[in-house]
């Protein structure tokens, strides 16, 4: 089972993805993503991380910051020998963020690329997986050129890998819709 969990800034995304692991595996795998450039940043993620310890729940936490889809083929491995284990990627457009910003001049292309390796490390993946996204296109659109391209990955990025996904959750003010049984077909 793949699940994809999508939401504004502060929904309650990460809370719910977090309760939905728990829900189904009497453990997991926590992928964090997030780089600390400064101090608030460091108090966020320290934080985050004593909540999790705080529910009592045997979560073990990996930071990667660029090599997103080589850590979930990794993870996902030899099945002979063990079962893959649940995973939790929180999130996705802060991963983003960190492959454009290091590519430099050849942003585009190296998103592009990476996006492409996530997506068969997704779709590849052989236990049960539950990714965080920020849908980063419900706001106003970006001034600058970096910010409207990062807003147009993230975009094509997210409907990638809410195809792959068995479920798709939108968090709205901490509720989540699951937007697969919902989907209109043409």
């Amino acid at each position: 089972m793949k699940a994809l969990v999508t939401g504004g800034a502060r929904s309650g995304k990460s809370g719910f993805a977090e309760r939905l692991c728990m829900s189904r595996a009497s453990r997991a795998c926590y992928i964090a993503t997030a780089q600390a450039y400064d101090m608030e940043m460091k108090e966020r993620i320290a934080l985050h991380r004593v909540q999790r310890e705080s529910a009592g729940y045997d979560w073990q936490t990996l930071e990667e910051a660029q090599a997103l889809p080589e850590v979930l083929q990794r993870l996902g491995g030899d099945q002979a020998s063990q079962p893959a284990p649940m995973l939790l990627v929180d999130c996705l457009t802060l991963w983003l963020s960190n492959v454009l910003l290091a590519a430099g001049e050849d942003g585009e292309a190296a998103s592009r690329a990476a996006m492409d390796a996530l997506a068969a490390a997704v779709e590849q993946y052989p236990g049960q997986l539950v990714i965080v996204t920020n849908e980063v296109g419900d706001g106003i659109v970006p001034e600058y050129p970096l910010g409207r391209l990062y807003r147009d990955l993230s975009g094509v990025m997210n409907q990638r890998i809410a195809r792959l996904c068995d479920e798709v959750f939108l968090v709205t003010a901490g509720i989540p819709v699951e937007l697969k049984q919902l989907e209109y077909k043409l």
